[in-house]
């Protein structure tokens, strides 16, 4: 036994040895990383995909957004990311609920369209038959813990990827990743946004060890490659983003106010970027994963309206707030 390994490691010293010097580093290399100072750059690359208002267009050509979530403690969540989707530039925005929800969220706007399907045992079927009409699918704002749910949201997550609709999870979406990471494993059209304690979470299923705090943008590398390159927005004091090749930061401006909310309106605003960065063509992207420019896009537009909604309201600040900003703030970053 011990004859075999130490011919075995012979072999592979030998192999290594062997290998010219520029495979060895790419097969050790494991990213490129655009510094604080590309920040303008990357700004550029969402201008780049903005669809253009013209009176040619129809209804729906803008995007079509999706989201998977609401439950009746949560009402508040997938509204946020509806409505914020709406502002940023969608045309239509449906949300997929279960039926106690629906009444209060439709209450809030009827600018968005409500199905109270989500804990129906029809919900996987109803949700189907929408997907043809959807552009992208936000999954997780509102979602909660139930397991019929979280079992339901796993079969759309399915069906999602069976059509290549672009798909962005968030909150307790995250939880359904967590308990079975092979369901969103090598998805490319796949951007995971968790927070600090939910990437935490993440790392340690996926991983099956614990993150070292003094290398944010190590451990984010290690996640995305463990979960095959799937994109992950890890939120924080600077947002970092990575699909396991690439580290974008983005560390426009925000406030330290942390109301609840704020990640719906990230994922809603990322919901409509990752549609326009897929159908904006690759000579628009500088080279760049079309998750990468979107999540880029997102991050800011949040940290922007955070700043001016901060300096309005200061500490009573609340994302209500934020989303009266979208206006302003996506004209001062993308339009002006």
């Amino acid at each position: 036994m011990a004859c075999s390994r130490g011919a075995v490691l012979i072999a592979l010293a030998s192999a290594l040895y062997l290998l010219p010097t520029e495979v060895f580093y790419r097969a050790f290399t494991f990213h490129s990383h655009r510094p604080a100072g590309s920040m303008e750059k990357n700004l550029q690359l969402v201008r780049n995909i903005v669809p253009p208002l013209i009176a040619e267009k129809h209804k729906g050509q803008d995007g079509k957004i999706g989201i998977i979530g609401g439950s009746a403690e949560y009402t508040g969540a997938p509204y946020f990311a509806a409505i914020t989707g709406l502002k940023v530039g969608a045309d239509l925005s449906h949300v997929f609920c279960v039926k106690d929800a629906a009444p209060v969220i439709k209450s809030y706007n009827p600018d968005i369209i409500v199905h109270p399907v989500l804990d129906l045992c029809s919900a996987v079927e109803d949700v189907e038959r929408w997907l043809p009409a959807i552009h992208t699918m936000v999954i997780g704002p509102g979602l909660g813990r139930d397991e019929n749910v979280l079992q339901n949201t796993k079969s759309i997550i399915e069906q999602c990827k069976l059509r290549g609709i672009p798909i962005v999870i968030d909150a307790d979406g995250l939880w359904v990743i967590v308990e079975e990471p092979s369901v969103i494993h090598g998805y490319a059209k796949a951007i995971l946004t968790p927070n600090v304690v939910e990437f935490t979470r993440l790392y340690n299923a996926v991983l099956k060890s614990p993150v070292d705090a003094s290398d944010h943008q190590g451990m984010l590398l290690q996640l995305s490659q463990a979960l095959g390159n799937v994109t992950i927005v890890q939120k924080g004091q600077k947002d970092l983003i990575s699909d396991g090749a690439t580290v974008l930061v983005c560390s426009q401006e925000g406030s330290g106010r942390r109301c609840g909310g704020q990640g719906d309106l990230l994922s809603g605003s990322l919901g409509v970027l990752a549609h326009w960065a897929f159908v904006a063509g690759k000579e628009k992207l500088d080279g760049l994963n079309p998750t990468l420019v979107a999540a880029f896009g997102a991050c800011a537009l949040t940290r922007q309206c955070n700043y001016q909604a901060f300096q309005k309201h200061r500490r009573s600040m609340t994302t209500s707030d934020m989303i009266a900003e979208i206006s302003t703030a996506f004209q001062k970053l993308f339009e002006s």
